[in-house]
């Protein structure tokens, strides 16, 4: 990164406050809306993910723009970028790197380590379900210990570190299911819904003219790293904590207060990553509110990204089609504020 470039980004304090927070994330959001039209829902759930130092996975039929909100924001957040197409004859080697034989000066051969495009601070993995399991497995460790071992060597990834994965629905020709353990490892899943009259309007103005619209650095690691240390310093009152841990335990069919829809078309609930993933988002929405406070709304709204992905429905759910979020939303409708 020049020099030019770090001194346009505002002065951090190491305290942030919460209005420089709104601020930050509103000119991140803004930027990105320079080249985005509309989904500023699926722009503040990504913002989330990567304030709380998770990664994403975005999902949504071909031509949504989910590549491009990918790429926008890696531009917009100044980090190094790298993407990988995700493709069935894609190997494990070609996204971590491999050991190749090099010749020094003097005429000797020794093994050397080549770096994958793993080794960035904002990888896109493009069409991740477009890989097998094999390939898409070779991004675990990196996503959850931030480091690559290859052939017993480990190395360590440079902070910030954030994958943010796109998919087509399962349902499209050519695809692969995410394993569990992987789909655990992302903070959120969003799905991008199609745009309405107006923003298609839009779109098509945009895109069929030399408009020229790019969007301009509005942070770097440094911020990002600074608003994620306020997000974990946010208060969460006890009866709050409460409720989070009553929603964790109703998604187990196992558990004597599970709503009947979770006994009927849940073959495995949500883990503690996904407790742990409502609590921080709801830290964040709420700074993003301008609030130092988590409410039970801010929980209601983060429980849909954040446990969609970490529950295993049954076959009876694939027969009544029945989906994670309708799951969620009738637990949620049955889960009172508090405790009996």
């Amino acid at each position: 990164m020049s020099d030019e470039t770090a001194t346009d980004h505002p002065a951090i304090d190491p305290t942030l406050n919460v209005n420089q927070f709104r601020e930050l994330a509103a000119r991140i959001q803004g930027e990105v809306g320079k080249v985005m039209v509309g989904q500023s829902d699926i722009v503040r759930d990504v913002l989330i993910c990567i304030v709380a130092g998770g990664h994403a996975l975005i999902e949504g039929v071909p031509g949504l723009g989910k590549t491009r909100l990918v790429r926008t924001l890696a531009e917009t957040l100044d980090l190094e970028f790298s993407r990988i197409q995700f493709t069935p004859d894609l190997m494990p080697a070609d996204i971590t790197g491999t050991n190749i034989l090099v010749e020094d000066e003097q005429g000797r051969r020794q093994f050397a380590f080549q770096r994958g495009p793993i080794f960035a601070n904002f990888v896109l993995a493009d069409e991740i379900n477009r890989a097998t399991p094999k390939t898409q497995s070779a991004l675990l460790e990196a996503m959850q210990d931030k480091t690559v071992t290859v052939s017993n060597r480990m190395h360590t990834l440079e902070p910030p570190f954030f994958v943010l994965a796109t998919q087509n629905p399962l349902e499209m020709e050519g695809t692969y299911p995410l394993p569990e353990a992987q789909l655990d490892r992302f903070f959120f899943k969003l799905i991008v819904p199609y745009p309405n009259a107006e923003d298609l309007k839009e779109i098509l103005r945009r895109t069929t003219a030399n408009l020229g619209t790019s969007a301009e650095h509005a942070a770097d690691g440094a911020v990002i790293a600074a608003m994620g240390r306020l997000a974990r310093d946010v208060p969460i009152a006890q009866h709050v904590s409460d409720f989070v841990v009553r929603l964790l335990l109703a998604t187990h069919p196992e558990n004597d207060d599970s709503p009947d829809v979770v006994r009927r078309f849940v073959q495995v609930g949500a883990s503690p990553r996904g407790g742990q993933a409502i609590v921080l988002g709801s830290k964040i929405r709420a700074l993003l509110d301008g609030r130092l406070n988590v409410a039970l709304d801010d929980v209601r709204s983060v429980a849909y990204p954040a446990l969609r992905h970490r529950m295993i429905l049954n076959f009876n759910a694939a027969a009544s089609r029945i989906n994670g979020d309708e799951v969620i939303r009738q637990v949620l409708a049955g889960l009172p504020d508090s405790a009996a």
